[in-house]
């Protein structure tokens, strides 16, 4: 029998080692250039800074072991929202499809590209309205016209990336390849440049800052809460780990590559950050990525670029966030559509989003449909505030997807074993919860407006089970 991906004309020609590479990409984006100064301002210490890697890391890699069984019950186009579908039912799958549309995945494209547009703007002169067009405003929320040269850049990255994954998922695929080698041997260049440089030291990585006392002398809730809090940005750093399983219809032989490959791309992501932060704090003090954090626009990577081989730096990494913001965004286009895809064969999302592109054998209906709300995103300016909500949404569903473990199990539905079952994904799931938690403790504003978008899709559901568009 054939699979949706076979019976819908997308073509499986993506091998192992473009998915570990797709993983990697989807992850390395921005968050390695400039989290550490957030959570050195939160955390006032390297020691804690380094846990708090390495903690993220841990729990990613539980997530991508938990999902790396998950890969094992389908292998068609959409992953993370079919595994959904097959343990809890169409209406959470959608629920989750429709979230990962309107917010986590389509505002972190955005995002990312937006980024691409800033790296841009740092080293080309692009044109600006005057302050009265700039200041033009919707319900005092929405500024179209603010910061349109970046605008104008995003928009057309955006467009000339979903372009490339039009014409082919092989172009694609070549796209992630080169961009994620670059962005890797850019960083690799970065670490030995920081821990070859005179005046590093493994003081600067014992020293804590002044303010450390504050939180050493809280009680064990409030630092626990302050740990979470941080975690939310290494997470945004991470997050990415399961897009590869969104293109599982067109990776050769998905059962066993996609496992090797989400494992396989953690554990690499991992190392890299674990690296990068360590030369942060071994080329400076933490008190200056504090410092760092309180100017907006001001990026750890580029200060410590800056102080290591001067003025050069900034151009330096500029341009390796230019390359590493590109692939991330291209690896997230080319992988998100494929969830909208899914979707829509099965009646849930617009039909036009169903049909494949006949030479190209792509969802390019889907893909231009992505196109539209993330470039209306971009416009609207409004992306910034839904990433607040991206990492808490993302993972109402990653605990879900773990616990569909459980369930399966349970059901005798699931009889191959799942390396580290059940200990990781019981730990996996209980981060979740604690993130969660601590999401709606320091950030309760976004996190009620998360749980609202993700409410939102339930009239949805309904008038798309009815109408069937």
């Amino acid at each position: 029998m054939k699979n949706l991906s076979e019976k819908s004309g997308l073509s499986r020609k993506l091998g192992l080692f473009t998915a570990i590479m797709v993983v990697i990409c989807s992850m390395i984006g921005s968050g390695v250039f400039k989290k550490i100064a957030p959570m050195a301002a939160t955390l006032y210490s390297p020691s804690l800074v380094m846990l708090c890697w390495f903690v993220a890391g841990s729990v990613t890699l539980f997530g991508a072991l938990s999902f790396s069984g998950l890969s094992k019950i389908n292998n068609e186009a959409g992953g993370q929202y079919q595994y959904l579908k097959i343990i809890f039912g169409k209406f959470f799958s959608f629920l989750y499809g429709w979230t990962a549309f309107a917010v986590i995945q389509s505002a972190s494209i955005a995002s990312i590209a937006y980024i691409f547009g800033q790296s841009f703007g740092n080293l080309v002169n692009l044109p600006h309205l005057s302050p009265e067009w700039s200041q033009i405003n919707l319900f005092g929320y929405i500024f179209p016209f603010d910061n349109i040269g970046v605008k104008l850049v995003t928009i057309i990255t955006i467009v000339i990336i979903t372009l490339i994954n039009y014409f082919g998922v092989e172009y694609g695929g070549f796209t992630v390849n080169f961009f994620t080698i670059a962005k890797m041997l850019g960083i690799l260049i970065l670490i030995l440049f920081g821990l070859s440089f005179s005046q590093g030291s493994m003081e600067n990585v014992s020293q804590v800052s002044q303010n450390y006392n504050t939180l050493a002398h809280q009680d064990l809730w409030q630092i626990i809460s302050v740990f979470f809090a941080a975690m939310i940005s290494a997470f945004w750093a991470f997050d990415g780990w399961a897009n590869i399983t969104f293109l599982a219809g067109e990776v050769h032989n998905p059962k066993k590559n996609l496992p090797i490959a989400i494992i396989g791309g953690v554990l690499a992501v991992t190392a890299i950050y674990l690296l990068i932060n360590f030369t942060y704090l071994y080329v400076m003090p933490v008190d200056s990525y504090i410092a760092i954090s309180k100017n907006p626009n001001s990026i750890a990577a580029t200060e410590l670029a800056k102080y290591v081989i001067g003025p050069a730096g900034f151009v330096v990494v500029s341009l390796l966030i230019m390359i590493s913001t590109f692939g991330t965004t291209n690896s997230s286009i080319m992988s998100s559509s494929r969830i909208y895809f899914a979707m829509a064969k099965e009646g849930m999302f617009f039909k036009s989003m169903a049909t494949t592109h006949k030479k190209h054998k792509t969802p390019h209906v889907s893909l231009a449909v992505q196109c539209v709300w993330a470039c209306v995103l971009v416009i609207s300016g409004t992306f910034d505030q839904l990433t607040d909500m991206l990492i808490f949404a993302a993972f109402i569903f990653y605990g879900a997807g773990a616990l569909g473990l459980f369930v399966l199990k349970i059901k005798g539905l699931y009889p191959e074993k799942v390396f580290g079952y059940p200990v990781f994904p019981a730990l996996f799931i209980i981060f979740c919860v604690f993130i969660i938690i601590s999401s709606f403790i320091q950030r309760p504003l976004e996190s009620f407006t998360g749980v609202g978008l993700v409410l939102i899709g339930v009239p949805v559901y309904f008038y798309m089970k009815k109408k069937k568009i």
